[in-house]
């Protein structure tokens, strides 16, 4: 049992870019149409790691102090006015998704709540871990709308990757994969390994997979197909000779690095297309000529947009292996341990999960 008696709990508190600490805050309370949730499991980000680095400065947090984290899972202990009316009762297992939208500009109407147009007003909009309090603490509220039931058979360490899971998802359904498709994957992290996977649900014949290091080791571990970055100077080429000259139908682009981008186009195939979800921290110079005389499309992908209800069963059943991407567990009180494990390519690290 946490003590609370106090009415305070324990919290990753970023103070300034770069440094942080485990800080006692507020437990925070439930309003109208929220729940309090004991936080059991989070898992770590690479938009976290920016974050906490001030990659994004003024945009996500914008201020500091700031508790990121938005990826997780553990149940409910209170609820707030109307809450119990969606269906919502104490002691319910659940995870979470970040975006809280408006539900009534015209993208949300639609069912694009991803790019609600009152993304960052105060009262309209809010983005746990990002330009509001997030979930690396002991307990966290959130809209009955960023909530999702977890069977009793799934772990919480696994519920917490069904966030990152459910993008994955959107960028394959982005990418318009179709039955047959031979589709690319740039980047072997976490969110590569998962499109992957997701890709494979979408239909993929085939699935490619571009990267280096231990994550590609692991990607081939699970059947793919790679593509090594440190052996060849020319990954597109080489995806290309893979698929007899023609190239991907559709590629995902994960890691959000400018040149796997440039890769990225340069592997599709004619009338292809790459969908990006990847965050680039810098401006991509891309040329242009071959995407008008190939009509090929870019498209981006921004988090999820109704995945997450799609996404639980394959990650129940093993269809997306969610559960073998957790390689490392620590305590709350670890989390510059587990955020120094993250960091380092050598360690080997896919999911790192915080345990409040």
């Amino acid at each position: 049992m946490v003590d609370t008696s106090d009415g305070l709990m324990e919290a990753v508190v970023v103070t300034a870019p770069g440094e942080l600490e485990i800080s006692r805050i507020p437990v925070p309370e439930p309003g109208r149409d929220e729940v309090l949730a004991r936080v059991r499991s989070v898992s770590i980000c690479g938009t976290d790691a920016h974050l906490i680095n001030g990659d994004y400065p003024g945009f996500w947090p914008p201020a500091f102090p700031f508790t990121p984290g938005h990826e997780w899972a553990g149940e409910v202990v209170a609820l707030g006015p109307g809450a119990e009316a969606y269906g919502f009762s104490v002691g319910d297992r659940v995870c979470g998704t970040s975006h809280n939208a408006c539900g009534a500009c015209q993208k949300c109407v639609e069912g694009h709540y991803n790019l609600c147009e009152n993304y960052g007003v105060p009262g309209l909009h809010a983005q746990y871990g990002h330009n509001v309090t997030g979930v690396d603490a002991t307990y966290a509220v959130h809209s009955v709308k960023c909530v999702f039931a977890i069977p009793d058979e799934m772990s919480y360490d696994v519920a917490s990757i069904v966030d990152p899971a459910s993008i994955a998802l959107h960028v394959a359904r982005r990418g318009g994969i179709q039955a047959g498709d031979t589709v690319a994957v740039t980047g072997a992290g976490a969110i590569g390994l998962l499109a992957a996977e997701s890709a494979r649900v979408c239909g993929a014949a085939r699935v490619i997979v571009v990267g280096r290091g231990s994550r590609l080791e692991f990607a081939d571990g699970w059947g793919y197909e790679t593509v090594d970055t440190r052996a060849t100077d020319d990954p597109a080429g080489e995806v290309r000779r893979l698929t007899g000259g023609r190239g991907a139908d559709v590629v995902l682009e994960c890691a959000g690095v400018p040149q796997t981008l440039q890769w990225a186009m340069a592997m599709l195939r004619r009338g292809g297309r790459c969908a990006m979800v990847g965050i680039p921290t810098q401006d991509v110079a891309l040329s242009c000529q071959s995407l008008v005389l190939d009509e090929l499309e870019l498209v981006g992908s921004r988090a999820s947009a109704g995945e997450m209800r799609r996404v639980l069963p394959f990650v129940a059943d093993g269809r997306i292996r969610a559960s073998e991407l957790v390689t490392h567990t620590f305590a709350l009180s670890e989390y510059h341990k587990a955020l120094a494990t993250f960091n380092d390519r050598a360690s080997g690290a896919m999911k790192i999960v915080v345990n409040p």
